[in-house]
């Protein structure tokens, strides 16, 4: 897959009717700061589409991007930041589960997750409620370029373990480097032809 065209369509404080719904749809979920934004940024070549921010829990509507004129990422609201009200963050994740219900083109769902860190708890329960609905998915480690080779390879194997899966389930991701992209591009294509 190549992306030649990416734009913003709408932020959602909840998923339903906007304009041109119906396409196929590619959602991004992971914790807070976990760079949702700049990975959607880094694929799509662009510094300005998803708004980043170095404060974690700053995406908190559900953005829509038009990939292609034919495509639609889906920026969902990161999960498990601690600072915010107990009420923000039900209805975060209140948003995602009627997002889950609701979309019916989804097509898979990218999984971040943090190479430096063990994937939290609440990593593996997004994993798990992704099998359980048998969504699609890849599972991408960013920050790679944070670790050396060797750090990655031995941060690569704790996240395969504690997720269950196996380490070349797990595409390693900068959006410094452009490591991992050609992948993740690949990836969705596969998705979006199923």
């Amino acid at each position: 897959m190549e992306i030649n065209s990416a734009k913003f369509v709408i932020s959602l404080p909840e998923y339903n009717n906007f304009p041109g719904i119906g396409k196929k749809e590619i959602a991004f979920a992971g914790r807070s700061n976990v760079g949702k934004s700049s990975l959607i940024n880094s694929l799509c070549k662009s510094r300005s589409l998803a708004k980043t921010s170095g404060t974690p829990g700053k995406t908190r509507l559900i953005n829509i991007f038009l990939i292609n004129d034919s495509v639609h990422f889906v920026d969902l609201p990161g999960y498990g930041y601690a600072k915010v009200s107990k009420a923000e963050k039900e209805r975060w994740a209140h948003m995602m589960d009627d997002y889950f219900k609701v979309s019916k083109s989804l097509s898979a769902c990218i999984l971040l997750v943090d190479l430096r860190h063990k994937p939290t708890e609440q990593d593996v329960q997004m994993l798990d409620f992704l099998r359980y609905n048998s969504i699609s998915y890849t599972i991408v480690a960013t920050k790679a370029d944070k670790l050396s080779r060797a750090q990655q390879n031995r941060a690569k194997i704790l996240v395969a373990h504690t997720l269950v899966v196996q380490p070349w389930e797990i595409l390693l991701w900068s959006s410094v480097t452009g490591l991992g992209r050609e992948e993740l591009l690949s990836s969705i294509e596969k998705h979006l032809s199923t």
